[in-house]
């Protein structure tokens, strides 16, 4: 005689492996760290192999392995070695579409940190990580965390890199002569609205530090240095530079009032009829809803920032000063929200 075994509820099924959902996340920053993906070859591999290549304990590995492909990171063959899967293949560091740095920044230490406290940060409303480190967030990374900013560094190259050439796509700038990528990193995107359009001339205003590690192109000596201009400040404070488009991507993630002020300093900064463009994550109608919401909710626990909606952002654009033009999406996780400098008043 047999039974059938109860069934569980696909609710009951979801909420356990939401409580356990670090694991996921645990085990793909393992697989960064260890370089598997790099070990991993274009062959399926016996875990043998690659414990013996990444200098690690073959049944440890074995599980993580096994923890891996139920999210569709590598994939086991009927004969028990690993293959590469799409996913597998973005932890890689020689392909061009790379996310592991992305993958590791989501996951350094203090992110598990923060998390705990979540509820203590939905009940003020106010990051936690000033109080739990006894200094701002970014203060504590470059003075106390090297290891960590250095992969932030090189986490916002690679999300830049896989964001310019959509975005250079969708940015029509033919007839503009002046472009300034406001905190725009290591300059990245500028460097490919350079390439793309040969009579443009660009800016890249960021921290001193950040423009110290700009993109080789744009540094004397490099491609299109002859058309690039660096130029190290805080947007917070001034933008020292006229352009007839101003772009903010990723950077307007403060607390409202930073963001405003940011904005107001484009318009003081600008000519009557200036394009400004602001590039963000927007959380509603986002296709991807679930990373847009866990960096927002990053954002509350470790800067007080935000990720907006679409009617939030464009009411602070309106805030600032700013007539918005439009909104539209760049790709399935950016929208662009287009906005004019108005004439200035006496």
């Amino acid at each position: 005689m047999t039974t059938t075994g109860e069934t569980i509820p696909q609710a009951v099924i979801r909420l356990r492996e939401l409580a356990l959902g670090a694991a996921g996340a645990a085990s793909v920053r393992a697989a960064a760290r260890l370089g598997l993906a790099d070990a991993l070859g274009e062959e399926p591999a016996a875990v043998a192999d690659l414990a013996r290549a990444v200098d690690a304990d073959p049944d440890a590995l074995q599980r993580l392995l096994r923890s891996l492909t139920c999210y569709g990171v590598f994939a086991e063959q009927p004969d028990g070695r690993y293959a590469h899967t799409d996913t597998s293949r973005l932890l890689r560091e020689d392909t061009d579409r790379t996310l592991k740095h992305m993958v590791l920044w989501g996951t350094e230490p203090w992110t598990w940190e923060l998390w705990g406290h979540l509820d203590e940060a939905v009940r003020t409303g106010k990051a936690v990580f000033p109080e739990l480190h006894g200094m701002d967030f970014f203060d504590h990374l470059h003075d106390q965390a090297p290891e960590s900013a250095a992969v932030f560094d090189k986490a916002m190259t690679q999300s830049s890199r896989l964001s310019a050439l959509a975005l250079a796509d969708r940015l029509d700038l033919s007839g503009v002569a002046t472009v300034v990528d406001i905190a725009g990193g290591q300059g990245h995107v500028l460097a490919t609205l350079l390439e793309r359009n040969p009579g443009l001339r660009g800016t890249l205003l960021d921290l001193p530090e950040v423009v110290a590690g700009a993109d080789p192109r744009l540094r004397p000596g490099g491609a299109l240095a002859d058309r690039a201009t660096l130029l190290a400040g805080d947007c917070r404070r001034e933008i020292p530079v006229s352009a007839e488009v101003y772009l903010l991507k990723n950077i307007l993630e403060w607390d409202d009032e930073s963001t405003v002020l940011t904005l107001r300093n484009v318009v003081a900064a600008a000519s009557p009829g200036s394009r400004v463009i602001v590039v963000e994550n927007l959380v509603d109608g986002s296709p991807e809803i679930r990373f847009t919401t866990a960096m927002d909710l990053l954002l509350l626990l470790n800067v007080g920032g935000r990720k907006h909606t679409k009617a939030g952002l464009v009411a602070l654009v309106e805030e600032a000063g700013l007539q918005p033009v439009e909104v539209r999406p760049v790709n399935s996780y950016l929208d662009l929200v287009e906005s004019v400098v108005p004439g200035k008043e006496g």
